[in-house]
């Protein structure tokens, strides 16, 4: 399983971890139907802004990026200056892993109107492409005193800057960190038990999963990597059962339906 991060709703502050591993479920006929239902709606009121953004929103629910933001340049077309349009836009190249796209429409949004949502998403793309600008952005929100939250998810996003690049003790300070603002931030969890995993660490990696696991008990990435910690250090039985709850709580978890055959 590939280990990502992508920032979502800021207002809250909470961040996601979403495999890329998944598999993506066909459209089906009542899908496209609506697809089809809106399509001409837009064609019969193209000026209507708000139905558009009903089909951007439902291609970008059927992972149908393209088409997505297709329709979203659309809207930009008419209206260049709007903040919202162009963040839109980046979350949508994000999700069709085009990262450079992703980074420009941020930019373009920041240049705009500076809101922390946008700051954060372009963080957190800097982070994981190993440029620092992701520490300055994070200061800067840190700085504004937005409360614990805020402070655990710029804490995270530098983690992740600093584990990327490898400086594993560092990330892990900061991954601590983000855990004593916000315990329930269980990337933060994941994050820290990959650097003890990918550096053979397996006890203490099993040790943090465990631990995320005790704070949510229906994380499946997190029972993933708890059973790839038992098979690495060959309680394959373990890895097993917790291979099936993970499989059992995301079906599209294609790695642990593959690890379930090998071992039964």
């Amino acid at each position: 399983m590939k280990k990502s991060l992508f920032i979502f709703a800021v207002a809250s502050f909470i961040v996601s971890c979403n495999g890329d591993d998944k598999k993506i479920s066909p459209v089906s006929e009542a899908q496209l139907k609506v697809i089809g239902d809106l399509t001409e709606r837009v064609k019969e009121h193209p000026d209507s802004a708000g139905l558009r953004m009903k089909l951007i929103n439902t291609y970008d629910s059927l992972h149908m990026y393209e088409e997505a933001i297709i329709q979203t340049d659309s809207l930009i077309k008419r209206d260049s200056v709007n903040n919202g349009l162009w963040f839109t836009k980046g979350q949508l190249q994000e999700d069709s892993k085009d990262t450079v796209g992703a980074i420009r429409s941020y930019e373009r949004a920041l240049s705009i109107y500076p809101s922390v949502e946008s700051q954060l998403s372009l963080a957190n793309l800097f982070a994981e492409t190993r440029n620092a600008k992701a520490l300055m952005i994070c200061k800067n929100v840190m700085a504004m005193g937005l409360g614990r939250e805020a402070d655990a998810t710029c804490n995270f996003i530098a983690g992740v800057y600093f584990a990327r690049v490898g400086d594993k003790k560092q990330a892990l300070q900061l991954f601590d960190k983000a855990i004593n603002d916000n315990y329930t931030l269980m990337e933060a969890y994941m994050e820290k038990g990959f650097i003890y995993y990918d550096s053979k660490n397996y006890p203490k990696a099993l040790n943090v999963f465990e631990t995320a696991l005790s704070v949510n008990k229906t994380y499946a990435d997190a029972y993933y990597w708890k059973a790839k910690c038992n098979e690495a250090i060959g309680n394959k039985q373990e890895a097993l059962i917790d291979y099936k709850r993970s499989l059992g709580l995301d079906k599209q978890l294609k790695e642990a339906a593959e690890a379930v055959k090998r071992l039964e």
